[in-house]
């Protein structure tokens, strides 16, 4: 039986993989997730394994650049420029940004565009706040749903922390119409060291991810993959199916 669960409280992208993300009023849900979610990112050139990409876990400072718009030539959804930590605005795919992020790393790098997006797991992330002030409170932390890097962040009715894991299997559905926008619960999150760093300093808080692998098993929310694409604004309702 579908039953209500909550509301959308806040929409994010992230169009660079470990950038900065972007809060939206709205957005619209496609096969790859969100429009312009992780459709960028930095490919190690001298690495040689299976993940390539440039992520926050080995370059904090990742997080504290920032993606901007001053192209309008450009789809609606992606960047044409990075603010650096410093302020400094450079081309996305300018030699001058990679350069930059590469001495940092210390190691060459490329900004790549996939036009499936750059995902660990799945394409779609979602946690309640209610589970992001109790995970935060494992370390102390102010509740801040940034760190958890969602792409929707839901108003639970119950406000039962982790209410998300009874999710897994079944279907949540955006709003109201039966062709509203649909997402496939599939699996648990599993954290990294991302959830460490204050989104805004880069400050690291270690014990939050010990927290969390000591009381959770390393898993806060979940991740979903679409099954009915649709728009997704802040305040909608949803739904789920078992």
């Amino acid at each position: 039986m579908r039953v209500k669960v909550g509301e959308v409280e806040s929409l994010c992208r992230y169009p660079v993989k470990s950038m900065s993300g972007e809060l939206l009023d709205a957005a619209d849900l496609g096969w790859h997730g969100l429009d312009g979610d992780r459709r960028l990112g930095f490919r190690r050139l001298n690495e040689r394994g299976g993940f390539p990409w440039l992520t926050a876990t080995k370059l904090p400072e990742l997080i504290l650049f920032t993606p901007q718009r001053r192209d309008a030539a450009l789809p609606g959804a992606l960047p044409s420029h990075v603010r650096t930590p410093e302020g400094v605005e450079l081309p996305l795919f300018g030699a001058e940004l990679a350069a930059d992020v590469g001495r940092r790393h210390g190691s060459r790098v490329e900004m790549i565009y996939l036009d499936r997006g750059i995902f660990d797991e799945a394409a779609v992330s979602i946690i309640t706040s209610t589970t992001v002030t109790e995970a935060a409170g494992l370390a102390a932390l102010p509740a801040d749903a940034r760190r958890f890097r969602p792409n929707i962040v839901i108003r639970s009715l119950r406000s039962v922390p982790y209410e998300e894991d009874e999710w897994v299997g079944g279907t949540l559905s955006v709003g109201e119409g039966s062709n509203s926008a649909a997402i496939a619960v599939t699996n648990r999150d599993e954290r990294c060291s991302m959830v460490n760093y204050h989104p805004d300093s880069g400050r690291p808080a270690p014990e939050l991810l010990k927290a969390i692998v000591r009381v959770r098993d390393n898993k806060v929310g979940v991740y979903g993959t679409t099954i009915r694409r649709g728009h997704i604004a802040v305040g909608q309702s949803i739904f789920f199916e078992p």
